[in-house]
């Protein structure tokens, strides 16, 4: 086979290489999406409540910001 050859058929295999993994992990990330959902309002307020306290909007509000300041 010729150089030429060789090298398409490698270009080839990286291509589908890289469009199956974008697939599989695109997969992977929704699965654990689903399994491990973003923090909410309703999680925040499920906190304070178990911790004893009954949260104001302002604390659930401070909570969220601080939390989304370091994604």
């Amino acid at each position: 086979m010729e150089w030429w050859g060789v090298l398409l058929v490698g270009i080839g295999c990286l291509v589908v290489g890289f469009i199956i993994g974008f697939f599989v992990i695109r997969a992977v990330f929704t699965k654990q999406l689903k399994d491990n959902p973003p923090i909410n309002r309703d999680m925040i307020r499920a906190m304070f409540m178990q911790m004893g306290r009954k949260p104001s909007e302002k604390d659930i509000t401070r909570v969220m910001n601080s939390m989304n300041q370091y994604k």
